[in-house]
């Protein structure tokens, strides 16, 4: 792709960051962030803080996602593996093999089988708001989700990953799970966790955007499609705060309607009440259960 310079002031916020996503093109060979900095008009400095900015992603990182949701559609429907590995751009197969598991969180053979012998260790406890249900893999937690019933908590994990073996966790485990319920109950401890994120680009970017909101404040859907760079994209935005599987991890419960007031919340919107005012007033206790 032949990359020429283009004034940075001439496009409007959501027309840059098209324009870069454009510039980086479908294939394994990725435009460096000089050559990107000098088709746009820019610093490679301002270029990258204002990319990561409006997507959350750097535009490495966001070549990898993209590149990474193709490859899944492709394992999911294309006749061969190796027709998925071209499709999704990359030149030659070695490469690919390189960062298959680092694309697909594991081996491509296991992605297309659907995750079968996946083993995911698992634990619930209980909080002041219910259970909650933490799962992780080898490379980090995939799922916390809350609830009323630990049983309910289980089967909704083992629809996640139908394929996957779940072994419930040792003593070592039990101190991660301490980390996300010393988090619900006092939001200020802070929740510091390697993450094993898997969705699409377009989810992967909106959930970034949802860490970088701070506890105790909030934004709206709205806000979120914008500072990704979609700002028409707000349905989607809401279906991709629907589809997240890391409750606080990645805090969904920190977006609101335009007006301020609370949307839906799969983990019912009592629970996303508590956990904003607990995160407002800095401490357990605040914003009553089932209120």
């Amino acid at each position: 792709m032949t990359l020429t310079s283009e004034p940075l002031v001439s496009r409007a916020p959501a027309d840059w960051v098209a324009k870069v996503c454009d510039l980086l093109g479908d294939g394994e060979n990725v435009p460096s962030l000089d050559a990107l900095a000098l088709a746009m008009g820019c610093s490679p400095g301002h270029l990258h803080r204002r990319f990561k900015a409006a997507t959350g992603l750097t535009p490495k990182a966001f070549a990898a996602a993209r590149r990474a949701e193709r490859l899944r559609e492709g394992l999911a429907t294309a006749p061969r593996v190796t027709d998925a590995i071209y499709a999704a751009g990359f030149g030659s197969s070695g490469r690919f093999y390189e960062s298959a598991t680092q694309l697909l969180g594991m081996t491509p053979s296991r992605y297309r089988a659907g995750g079968r012998d996946e083993r995911l260790r698992f634990a619930v406890a209980q909080t002041s708001l219910g259970a909650v249900l933490v799962a992780s893999s080898d490379k980090g937690v995939v799922a916390i989700l809350m609830g009323d019933e630990p049983d309910a908590l289980v089967r909704e994990l083992q629809d996640r990953f139908a394929r996957a073996e779940l072994v419930g966790a040792d003593a070592t485990y039990e101190a991660l799970i301490a980390q996300v319920v010393g988090f619900v109950e006092a939001p200020s401890l802070g929740l510091d966790l390697p993450l094993d994120i898997r969705g699409t680009a377009f989810q992967q970017r909106v959930w970034q955007a949802l860490q970088a909101i701070p506890a105790g404040e909030t934004a709206t859907y709205t806000q979120i499609a914008a500072r990704i760079g979609q700002p028409a994209a707000v349905r989607a935005v809401a279906s991709a705060c629907a589809a997240n599987p890391l409750a606080v991890a990645v805090p969904c419960h920190r977006v609101v309607r335009t007006d301020g007031s609370l949307s839906g919340y799969a983990w019912g919107v009592a629970r996303k009440r508590a956990l904003l005012a607990r995160e407002a007033e800095g401490g357990p206790g605040a914003g009553r259960w089932g209120g």
